[in-house]
């Protein structure tokens, strides 16, 4: 295939086209250790799927580079403690399987609570994946929080960076 050729919008593609949300799609699986040319680890955001105690399923999203404080995100989001939701039960919580998992389409099935983590807004952009393996998005962090609905907070590990 050559570069030139017109990728296949992926739902998520088409759910911000059709609300006229610009973004870029990207063709990137940051699990093989093969990342395009300007794009940084530290650009990529996980988005990662938990239940908690008092909300049920919420969604946390952070940078592939940084670890998710359960603790922190159990506390900005109301609960006394937040656990990952295991692997064999994601696809049927969310609609999408492991690696898979996007604000965007998460966000139009369910109402969960999502929560991006501060270094997002920092940072500007950010990249998330498309709802397919291997595809993702770049949009504008304020942008996707805004149509997503999330909560910013601070809900890696470690020192709080400013």
């Amino acid at each position: 295939m050559s570069k030139k050729a017109k990728l296949k919008k992926t739902l998520v593609d088409q759910i911000l086209d059709k609300a006229n949300i610009p973004h870029d799609s990207l063709v990137l699986n940051a699990l093989d250790g093969q990342l395009p040319d300007g794009i940084q680890p530290k650009d990529i955001y996980k988005t990662l799927a938990l239940t908690g105690d008092k909300t049920g399923p919420l969604i946390g999203i952070l940078p592939i580079t940084q670890h998710l404080s359960e603790k922190k995100l159990a506390k900005v989001s109301g609960n006394k403690k937040v656990s990952m939701i295991p692997q064999k039960d994601l696809e049927k919580t969310t609609g999408y399987i492991h690696g898979a998992n996007n604000p965007v389409g998460i966000r139009q099935k369910h109402k969960f609570p999502i929560f991006i983590d501060q270094s997002a807004l920092e940072a500007g952009s950010m990249i998330v994946s498309a709802g397919e393996i291997g595809r993702s998005i770049r949009i504008d962090s304020q942008t996707l929080v805004d149509f997503v609905g999330a909560n910013i907070a601070s809900i890696s590990e470690g020192e709080e960076k400013h």
